[in-house]
């Protein structure tokens, strides 16, 4: 079976290359591409992925180019994780908003709008593509930002393919750990967007253990997202918010400490990437080890403006532990290609599954997944509060997706304006040129 990795170069490839050493079984990925427009970034990432399968007798073949076509020609799975305008761009997003008083986080508010105008024409393309030269393959999003781009991409080749998230497993293993249940039995019953949802349930051997959890503000102190976001809070919502919802509840405060940082979140991932990717090619050192050590750093360093916040301090050991995007996608690979069934939390079509959104609305939910596909499952509804801001972003979603395809300031203008957490129609037509200024990827919206 052949698996297309694109963004090939990127830093978090060698996690799904270690996923796939450990599946032996029949029907397994035997075959990876590598694809990346720079091919500095694809010889570092090979030799990781070289020291890694050192060792292992079938390790599946690794391959680079940098040709699209060539890449996707026969694939049976394509992993999308591209980043279109690198980490420079997501610093130059960071740094826009952050002048006009507004959050720049690469999902969330003003720089995910910015980061998802560059990235859907590009996401579309690549679609296209898929289409015409691997009719027959399934399509696994982790590009950012995921239900968006999932969402554009939908339109061309419908429920073939299919957005993935760690953020909402991650959440559910803590809180399953908190419980004294397995994380690997739970059901997690989580629903929203990406980077929006809620865990409104948890259980385990089939009871709900989340309210035992919300009535026990000791227990609910001792895991990330109740340090992040305080007891009482979690005890007046009723549910446990997914990490990224802190920009939206503690905005203020989170904007405050991102101006006062020494440096954003961007710009010390690229230049701690650069690094990296320096000392490897300089080929003097293991490029594991490398590998290994900037990886350790990237993720105890992960929202620490947010931590900063709350108070919290630095991320305790026990919560380094993502939901382990890699995990995901190969759990998501075996359901479809040997018909394994089971369900995991994924960006889907709505189909009918919440009311306020119609059916083609990318949304984040269990899904039962099998030979045909992944299914959303039947949720009971959001409460008010959580309905009207998926509703209110979804709006934005749309009007990036129609922005993106017309060429249209006004319309970007418009999904600035819209977002919850941009606040003046003054500002949002200000960010909208402040970021075609800063990106040349977005000299396309030069439309009314």
């Amino acid at each position: 079976m052949k698996l297309v990795i694109l963004g090939g170069g990127g830093f978090r490839v060698p996690l799904v290359y270690g996923a796939l050493l450990g599946d032996h079984a029949e029907g397994r990925v035997t075959e990876v591409v590598l694809h990346d427009l720079d091919a500095g970034r694809l010889g570092a990432v090979a030799r990781v992925l070289a020291e890694q399968a050192a060792g292992v007798p079938d390790a599946p073949a690794v391959t680079a180019t940098t040709d699209l076509d060539e890449a996707l020609r026969g694939a049976d799975f394509v992993f999308s994780a591209i980043r279109v305008g690198g980490l420079e761009g997501r610093a130059a997003d960071e740094r826009v908003a952050l002048a006009e008083g507004v959050l720049g986080q690469e999902t969330v508010g003003a720089g995910g709008i910015a980061y998802g105008l560059r990235t859907v024409p590009v996401a579309v393309d690549i679609a296209r593509r898929v289409r015409q030269l691997a009719p027959d393959a399934w399509v696994i999003n982790f590009t950012n930002p995921a239900g968006l781009v999932t969402e554009a991409m939908s339109r061309h080749i419908g429920d073939r393919v299919i957005g993935i998230c760690d953020s909402p497993v991650g959440l559910g293993r803590r809180v399953a750990r908190m419980l004294g249940g397995d994380p690997d039995e739970a059901f997690i019953d989580y629903v929203g967007l990406n980077h929006l949802g809620w865990l409104r349930g948890l259980r385990i051997g089939g009871r709900d253990e989340l309210p035992r959890l919300l009535g026990d503000a000791e227990l609910l102190g001792s895991f990330e997202e109740g340090r992040l976001f305080g007891a009482e809070w979690l005890q007046s919502l009723g549910s446990i918010p997914n990490e990224y919802l802190h920009y939206y509840y503690f905005n203020r405060e989170t904007v405050r400490a991102y101006q006062e940082a020494e440096q954003t979140r961007g710009a010390f991932l690229r230049d701690q990437q650069a690094r990296f990717y320096e000392e490897v090619g300089r080929g003097e050192a293991s490029a594991l080890k490398a590998w290994d050590a900037t990886r350790a750093e990237r993720e105890a360093t992960y929202m620490a403006e947010n931590r900063e916040t709350a108070g919290v301090g630095e991320r305790a050991a026990e919560d380094l532990e993502s939901g382990g995007y890699e995990k995901v996608a190969l759990a998501l690979m075996r359901a479809i290609a040997r018909d394994e069934r089971t369900t995991l939390i994924l960006n889907v079509r709505n189909r009918t599954t919440l009311t306020a959104l119609d059916a083609d609305a990318v949304i984040e939910v269990p899904c039962s997944v099998d030979a045909n596909g992944a299914h959303p499952m039947a949720v009971d509804p959001l409460p008010l509060h959580a309905t009207g801001l998926v509703c209110a972003v979804k709006a934005v979603e749309r009007e990036v997706l129609e922005a993106a395809s017309s060429g249209s300031r006004t319309t970007a203008v418009k999904a600035f304006a819209l977002h919850p957490l941009v606040d003046s129609l003054t500002v949002a037509r200000r960010l909208a040129d402040g970021y075609r200024d800063a990106h040349p990827g977005l000299a396309y919206l030069n439309r009314a």
